[in-house]
């Protein structure tokens, strides 16, 4: 990566939380590759956030990264100040209002820990959170779902800073919520939610977790340097089977290569860069089209810089052509 901007962290508002220049993203993303931040955020609290976002200079972008699942980061790092919540943004508590229970999640808790919180306390209904990857916040942008139950079921409220950091609050008819999408502003970010569960015995709701667990790991390369699904699936169809049919499944770009197990999945096979990654789901993209007739599009977000001098998109093996 190029070296951080002169004076970056200069320029920025003092924080209660840290800055950190430079910082590797490649440790805490699913895939395990890509670039640095040039500056990376962490802030102390809400209050220290939205601080940050009404002082920072305009001109400075914001990149919010969470698990770092659903995400490839380019070889050429990310510019300007990613932000990456902290321990204070993860906090869950239930509240009962008869057999009805309002569940109060940080937009840093991991979707798996709020369901496992859910289960322990009886609060069905988020049974679904326990096969979605990724954190509340990255959730309720892509109105993340499983099994046939997703965000725009059980979100009551979500609270967001805009990018002047002023708190905004919204409802599920605010979010505009449809497959795989909300309407929230891309410069928004997600710090608190409202989830709608209902009590129920804990064993029920433990043995629906377990299936849904058991279906993934039967399905799915869980075990793998993967970000989860790459290509949403477009209306009536699904993605897997589209580029089954193109005969993309085990097709590979350098250290990349087209989950064999499920083919909706791109997994880094221990050397690829994320130039390998995206150049072999623009292929995939590609030969479905020509196959099909039908665009995909992706699910992962892909952000940050290329890498200079990067390859084309030859160098694919195996898959029909």
């Amino acid at each position: 990566m190029a070296a951080p901007r002169q004076g970056l962290i200069e320029r920025l508002p003092k924080v209660r939380g840290e800055y950190i220049a430079d910082a590797p993203l490649a440790p805490i993303a699913w895939f395990r590759v890509g670039g640095a931040a040039e500056t990376l955020y962490r802030p102390a609290d809400a209050d220290d956030l939205a601080g940050f976002l009404a002082n920072k200079p305009r001109d400075i972008p914001i990149t919010l990264f969470g698990s770092g699942s659903n995400v490839l980061v380019r070889d050429g790092g990310i510019p300007g100040v990613v932000i990456r919540l902290t321990s204070a943004f993860r906090q869950s508590r239930i509240e009962w209002q008869g057999d009805s229970a309002h569940v109060h999640v940080g937009a840093g808790a991991a979707d798996i820990t709020v369901a496992r919180l859910c289960r322990d306390s009886g609060v069905g209904g988020l049974e679904f959170l326990v096969g979605v990857p990724g954190t509340i916040g990255g959730a309720l942008r892509m109105n993340a779902g499983a099994y046939g139950r997703e965000m725009a079921h059980v979100m009551l409220q979500a609270e967001a800073f805009d990018f002047l950091g002023a708190r905004q609050r919204l409802s599920p008819q605010n979010m505009g919520f449809s497959y795989r999408h909300s309407n929230a502003p891309d410069d928004w970010i997600f710090v608190s939610a409202i989830l709608q569960g209902h009590r129920e015995d804990p064993e029920t709701i433990a043995k629906a977790m377990a299936e849904i667990e058991s279906n993934r790991e039967d399905s799915q390369p869980l075990r793998t340097r993967t970000g989860g699904s790459t290509f949403t699936n477009p209306p009536g169809m699904k993605a897997w089977q589209l580029i089954d049919q193109a005969g993309c499944r085990g097709l590979r770009r350098g250290g990349a290569i087209v989950s064999e197990k499920h083919c909706n999945f791109l997994i880094n096979t221990g050397g690829a860069s994320a130039a390998d990654l995206e150049g072999l789901g623009e292929e995939v993209r590609r030969r479905v089209k020509q196959e099909t007739g039908v665009t995909l599009e992706w699910e992962i977000r892909r952000i940050g810089r290329h890498g200079t001098g990067q390859a084309s998109l030859g160098g694919l093996e195996g898959g029909d052509s």
